[in-house]
């Protein structure tokens, strides 16, 4: 008996020693501030936040990985319980919210379907690549609303899944599970970035339009009599929206699906008749703004383009200021299109509704007199824009007696050409000299390159040697005085410090490969100077080798030594219409002005676009996807069961003076609900069936 007490207990010691010892040897220490934040947290670990639960996530927010209002699930209570524990602040969020991008269930669309019995979306896609004839529309089988664990979502009659907004948290968990990226998280800033992909149930008109307006919802809301809700959507995408309806080319109208049945729906028309209701109202209906960012836009060119980079710049919640050298602002807009066609009263009105969003304006302001692109840059400017217009836009303005330089070291080769017969025309090149393009008219820019000293000349041309455009005498003379020929090549970047261009990167064209190329000088042979983006570089690595070899001076002079601003200028993202479009002067840039002011428009959203990225350090999306002029897509070729319907026309003013009146609706109220009735509300691969029996 007392051998096993004995036994027992020193069995009873060894096992407490050994856990003595693994306790010490696996210990896992817990950060007590991980441990408070995970408390905090409502531990819904619906992964919304980017990590897999809310313990990781407490984790990454502690190592600075995550922002303490990163949880979706909870309410601005909890991030300021969380900012309290880390000691920190809380910034606004933008809040997202879940949507579909498809449009009809079985019930309303006239669309074939091919349903086997198969529950699952995803089983669906494996199985038979969708239940219907359309490949890029929802299935309807509800998987997203399994994933959702706030109720937020639910299949309508319809057949579609329906978002209740007040439930949505935007944790994502529908978006990662739907097979065919139906339903997505969606926000302005997110609809603001988004450029249309061959996934996306796309209408034919919203393709057709340069700015991507979805015609389908504002038409629609239009018929329901919703005018608000019609002009919030126009403006998701439409800086412009009176002076368009009054000028544009209407495009999506071409491209209409009613085309195949009788005539197209009046798009434009329509666009007119909701804009001038705002108008008459004389109440500014303003889209919806991100929250402020604390970051600081500047954009040179207030014409159609820079002044919707500012646009669509500040509903991202940056803070922009728009540079014009005239004292007017609206570019061709204002000159150069007739009164009748266009009163000023209808283009200040838009303009006053940019600054309204808190775009600052200053006028008489010229880059590289009045200001440089790296002072701007040194003043706190995040990024600058360029979108100075063409060379008809300097004529229109007057500007066309000096030559423009809107960033160090850059020319055009138009400008360099007048410098040699007129002295007022100063184009100052250095030693090292880079032409972009400049075909047949190089050999005249040489001799007056060589007349002005330059030693270094470099010629960048896009072509392959055996395409150039360049003849053969040309080529040989060019090789004689020295000059180099850089074949099949696109500028990606430029380069400088301060005041100087330093460099420039190209690629090649066929392998993608990037180079530096040392230069102090830039002549573009276009009309007009690059869309590029201007950010300054944090240049960290030289800055600190610089402080390390000034420390001892500033030390013992108490000197206060400024170094030199770093900057660079990289060109917006590109379309992926062909392997060659990387670098300036491809075919998707703009040489001399844009075809339509609605292109321009456009263009000021991508280069919003650009500046947020570059900004934040936000890679661009793949642009292989992305919906350009070679894209093959989903269609239709024939309409079933569509009543003929002809289309209503604008009735024409008496005279000329009577179409000068300061807002026409076009359309009168149950004109434009009649028109409204004619569109299709297409998707992809379908539309709406006809209601009459």
């Amino acid at each position: 008996m007392f051998q096993s007490i004995l036994m027992m207990g020193g069995l009873g010691i060894a096992i407490g020693t050994v856990l003595v010892i693994a306790s010490k040897a696996f210990y896992v220490y817990e950060d007590p501030k991980v441990v408070a934040i995970d408390d905090v947290l409502p531990g819904a670990n619906c992964g919304g936040c980017g990590f897999p639960g809310c313990n990781a996530n407490a984790q990454a927010v502690v190592d600075g990985e995550s922002d303490v209002n990163s949880c979706v699930a909870a309410g601005s209570d909890v991030a300021m319980a969380i900012a309290q524990i880390m000691g920190v602040s809380v910034s606004d969020k933008e809040p997202e919210f879940a949507g579909s991008g498809c449009y009809y269930g079985n019930v309303d669309a006239d669309l074939t379907y091919l349903y086997r019995g198969v529950k699952d979306c995803r089983a669906a896609v494996m199985l038979m690549g969708g239940m219907k004839v359309c490949r890029i529309g929802c299935l309807g089988l509800g998987t997203c609303v399994t994933a959702c664990k706030f109720g937020a979502l639910a299949i309508g009659k319809d057949g579609l899944p329906k978002v209740d907004q007040e439930k949505c948290t935007g944790c994502g968990a529908c978006e990662k599970i739907c097979p065919k990226n139906i339903i997505r998280l969606t926000s302005v800033t997110r609809r603001i970035l988004r450029e249309y992909t061959t996934e996306d149930c796309v209408t034919p008109c919203q393709r057709a339009c340069p700015s991507g307006i979805n015609i389908k919802e504002y038409v629609r809301l239009i018929k329901e009599g919703d005018y608000h809700g019609s002009l919030q959507v126009i403006k998701e995408r439409m800086p412009f929206p009176s002076v368009i309806s009054r000028i544009c080319p209407a495009l999506c109208e071409f491209d209409c699906r009613r085309l195949l049945q009788d005539e197209s729906v009046g798009i434009n028309d329509l666009k007119r008749f909701v804009c001038d209701y705002e108008m008459n109202q004389d109440k500014r209906i303003q889209p919806y703004k991100a929250p402020p960012s604390g970051k600081k836009i500047a954009v040179i060119g207030g014409g159609v383009e820079g002044l919707s980079a500012a646009y669509f710049s500040a509903r991202l919640g940056h803070d922009p200021t728009v540079f014009e050298t005239s004292d007017r602002l609206g570019g061709i807009l204002r000159v150069a299109i007739a009164r009748d066609r266009l009163s000023p009263d209808v283009l200040d009105w838009d303009i006053q509704g940019i600054a309204d969003l808190g775009v600052k304006m200053e006028t008489s302001r010229e880059a590289g007199k009045d200001f440089t692109i790296p002072e701007l840059l040194g003043a706190g400017f995040d990024a600058v824009f360029i979108a100075t217009g063409g060379w008809d836009s300097r004529l229109a303005r007057g500007g066309g007696d000096v030559a423009a330089t809107v960033f160090p070291g850059a020319y055009l080769l138009i400008d360099l050409f007048r410098s040699a017969s007129d002295e007022k025309i100063v184009v100052d090149c250095k030693k090292k000299v880079v032409i972009a393009g400049g075909g047949n008219g190089l050999i005249h820019a040489l001799e007056i390159l060589k007349s002005k000293g330059v030693e270094n000349i470099t010629v960048v041309s896009r072509k392959n040697s055996k395409d150039s455009s360049f003849d053969s005498e040309v080529v040989e003379k060019l090789t004689r005085e020295g000059v180099t020929i850089i074949y099949n090549t696109g500028i990606t970047k430029v380069m400088g410090e301060d005041k100087s261009l330093t460099a420039i990167e190209y690629v090649d064209l066929d392998t993608g490969e990037k180079h530096i190329l040392d230069t102090d000088t830039l002549i573009i042979g276009a009309g007009r100077f690059p869309e590029l983006v201007f950010i300054p570089l944090a240049g960290k690595e030289k800055e600190k080798e610089k402080d390390e070899e000034k420390d001892e001076e500033l030390v013992t002079t108490g000197v206060d030594i400024k170094l030199p601003l770093a900057w660079e200028g990289v060109e917006l993202q590109k379309k992926p219409d062909a392997n060659r479009e990387h670098g300036l002067l491809s075919q998707q840039d703009v040489i001399s002005e844009y075809s339509s002011a609605v292109a321009a428009i456009n263009g000021g959203r991508q280069a919003a676009s650009a500046m947020h990225h570059l900004i934040y350090g936000i890679e661009f999306a793949d642009p292989v996807k992305m919906i350009s002029k070679l894209s093959v897509l989903q269609g239709v070729q024939l309409l079933n069961h569509v009543p003929n319907t002809p289309r209503n026309i604008l009735d024409i003013a008496a005279s000329r003076e009577e179409r000068k009146d300061k807002f026409s609706t076009g359309f009168s109220l149950s004109v434009a609900h009649d028109e409204a009735n004619r569109c299709l509300k297409c998707g992809l691969v379908c539309y709406e069936k006809s209601k009459l029996s």
